[in-house]
């Protein structure tokens, strides 16, 4: 009986991390809705219509406290996608704090070393003013995609049971929202990116194609 008792409230006590992590993401996006209220406006758009990426496309904007906190959000919110996906394929259970401080740990680590070595291509081959407006950009539709995460990720930890084929159309959805981000900001940067084509394509498969595969041949051999 004791030790039955014990295992319900380490269940319980598993829980309560998540919960407290939600909550926390939406304490921090009211935070930064009600200090940059305008932006924020602006930026919730971002789905129909470009206005936010035309006023807030100066490089500089990269490391702003609006962009750092919503950044952090995305973190979480990538992180649980991943392990609750993970757990609907059995490959890991979604009430494993440890497990997400790993994941999280890999993601955040994994998305900075890119951004930097981005960087540094970026001076090496002088293309620094379009690396860092399509970083932007890219920063931009990921924190907006991974705030639609937030309510999935909710309804994927407290739903038990959910059909395969659900999971499998989010999948498909999160891979199409992140393929039309990046087409749309090609089509954006098109006629500067012509200009340096040779150097975009390097660019291209060095550190956006190669780096991805990476991952999943490192996944899938671990």
């Amino acid at each position: 009986m004791v030790s039955e008792l014990l295992g319900q409230e380490r269940i319980i006590e598993n829980k309560d991390w998540a919960t407290l992590l939600f909550l926390f993401s939406f304490a921090v996006i009211a935070i930064t809705k009600s200090t940059f209220e305008n932006r924020f406006a602006d930026f919730a758009k971002l789905i129909i219509s470009d206005k936010y990426n035309k006023i807030y496309k100066d490089s500089s904007h990269l490391l702003s406290w609006f962009n750092i906190a919503l950044v952090f959000v995305q973190f979480i919110s990538i992180s649980f996608f991943i392990q609750l996906i993970l757990s609907y394929f059995g490959l890991a259970s979604k009430y494993d704090w440890i497990l997400f401080i790993q994941i999280a740990t890999l993601c955040s680590t994994f998305i900075l070393a890119k951004f930097l070595i981005e960087k540094i291509v970026g001076v090496t081959f002088d293309v620094e003013e379009l690396i860092e407006q399509y970083n932007l950009q890219k920063v931009n539709y990921r924190t907006y995609v991974s705030l639609f995460l937030l309510p999935i990720n909710m309804i994927l930890y407290y739903v038990n049971n959910l059909p395969i084929t659900l999971i499998y159309v989010l999948i498909a959805l999160v891979l199409i929202a992140n393929l039309l981000t990046y087409l749309n900001s090609l089509k954006i940067y098109q006629k500067f990116i012509i200009g340096k084509l040779f150097y975009f394509i390097l660019y291209l498969c060095t550190l956006e194609i190669a780096p991805y595969y990476f991952v999943y041949y490192w996944l899938t051999k671990n």
